[in-house]
């Protein structure tokens, strides 16, 4: 059972934008805090950012003022505005969802459902 659905990646060049969304498929992760991470070749999965429902955001320091987090409630949808993109911004983006809504926010081990995840490039 597929509960969270990316979307949005492509390939972009230097300097352009890209919108990934996370759409959830189960009504009970309304209330879920969820939560973007990424992987890139090589390395490993880190934070990207997340929100709790009632619209707390919290964002990697490093990507503050490029990437923004929303959420529409209604739709069960999370969305990552990504701008100013750099080859280094170049890894699969995984959405996640907590339903503890868990202080540690930079933890995956923390969040209970993963997507697919969707593959963003960035050429330089």
């Amino acid at each position: 059972q597929v509960l969270l659905v990316e979307s949005g990646g492509g390939l972009v060049q230097a300097g352009g934008s890209l919108r990934l969304s996370c759409a959830a498929s189960q009504r009970f992760l309304s209330t879920a805090f969820m939560g973007w991470f990424r992987q890139a070749p090589g390395k490993e999965r880190e934070f990207v950012a997340s929100i709790r429902w009632t619209g707390t955001k919290y964002y990697a320091d490093s990507l503050k003022g490029r990437f923004t987090i929303t959420r529409d409630n209604p739709k069960i949808t999370v969305y990552l505005e990504m701008n100013s993109l750099k080859p280094e911004d170049t890894a699969v983006y995984y959405c996640a969802a907590d339903v503890h809504n868990t202080l540690n926010y930079w933890r995956q081990e923390e969040y209970d459902y993963w997507g697919q995840g969707t593959q963003v490039t960035v050429s330089s």
